[in-house]
């Protein structure tokens, strides 16, 4: 009897011994759990943070797309929009994503003169447009000697989407780094996940506000064929209407502003590298011509900062545009179309 009462109060310790190490097993579980709700609270904050300070770039990121897209029948546009937003996504998160992680732990002296490479090509984008609207036949004879003229639809809409993917490829670049630059110091996990959301939010965001530009004229017809009769249907009417009307110079609005902020970030990109490895006197003097425009409207100094900045960024984009047009289709195109021949030789 002593025995089976023994071995009845061994099993109660037992059970009594499972039942606490259970209880400390989930509340390790429930702390760890804590943990990961708090650290991913601390990713999104992060990644809306650094997404705020690179809004400059995400909105001409959005002003620049929509030029890719004119002058294709409208079943396309679509399709467009969604193969350069794959190749946006392709950019951050495949090839811009590994590169700043690697560059920012072991070589981070590296980011800005790469980013200034990327920024003299945004010039050289922007020049061109420029060159094109003053001067388009000469623009025209520049671009036949850079590539051969395609010569059917589909090789049309290839150049395109590739030409958009490689500028999104810099400007990718610069909303990568500024997001990079915006997380504080801490876990190489924690900087990639920050960054993969940045990369992914801003891409939809950006191909969303794109994709509703682009079909914007295809909901005013369909709102302008409405038929019903009442106030309402007038108006629904009315508003197809200018929709259709107000797109075409919406459009060239934004292809405008598009070109100038090819100009401006790239202008500004440059700037900020020659303040960090140039002479002192160029910050001084950007600084002093700030601070003079902005004491001269002490009321809105703060956007007069800003505009006299991004009107120096853009002059200087404007240069540096002009420096490299000749240079690339006399020098780099040249050297590449080689490059090409021999590889497939």
């Amino acid at each position: 009897m002593h025995a089976v009462a023994d071995t009845a109060d061994s099993k109660e310790q037992g059970i009594g011994l499972m039942s606490v190490g259970l209880i400390g097993l989930l509340d390790d579980i429930a702390a760890i759990a804590k943990m990961a709700a708090a650290s991913l609270d601390d990713v999104a904050s992060q990644a809306a943070k650094a997404g705020t300070k690179a809004a400059g770039v995400v909105i001409d990121d959005t002003a620049v797309t929509p030029n890719y897209v004119i002058g294709f029948a409208s079943k396309r546009e679509l399709p467009i929009v969604g193969k350069i937003a794959v190749g946006s996504l392709r950019n951050k998160l495949v090839i811009l994503l590994p590169i700043a992680m690697l560059l920012g732990y072991f070589l981070p002296a590296a980011v800005t003169p790469l980013l200034m490479l990327g920024g003299a090509f945004l010039c050289y984008e922007g020049a061109e447009k420029v060159l094109a609207a003053v001067m388009p036949h000469p623009a025209h004879d520049h671009e036949a000697r850079l590539e051969p003229i395609a010569v059917d639809a589909r090789s049309v809409e290839d150049e395109k989407v590739a030409s958009a993917i490689k500028t999104d490829f810099i400007l990718s670049a610069e909303i990568m780094a500024i997001t990079l630059a915006a997380i504080p110091a801490g876990s190489i996990w924690t900087q990639a996940l920050v960054l993969a959301l940045v990369g992914v939010g801003i891409t939809v965001g950006v191909y969303g506000v794109v994709a509703l530009i682009v079909k914007a004229d295809d909901a005013g017809l369909a709102l302008a064929r409405y038929g019903g009769g009442s106030f309402i249907g007038g108006a629904v009417r009315w508003l197809g209407r200018a929709l259709v009307r107000g797109m075409p110079p919406f459009l060239s609005v934004l292809s405008t502003i598009g070109t100038a902020a090819m100009v401006w970030v790239g202008g500004g990109i440059i700037l900020h590298g020659v303040e960090k490895y140039g002479p002192p006197v160029v910050g001084r003097t950007v600084h002093a011509a700030t601070e003079a425009a902005a004491h001269a409207l002490p009321s809105v100094a703060g956007m007069v900062e800003w505009s006299v900045e991004a009107a120096i960024s853009g002059v200087l984009g404007l240069l540096i545009g002009a420096i490299t047009i000749p240079a690339v289709e006399y020098g780099l195109a040249p050297a590449w179309k080689r490059l090409r021949r021999l590889r497939s030789a």
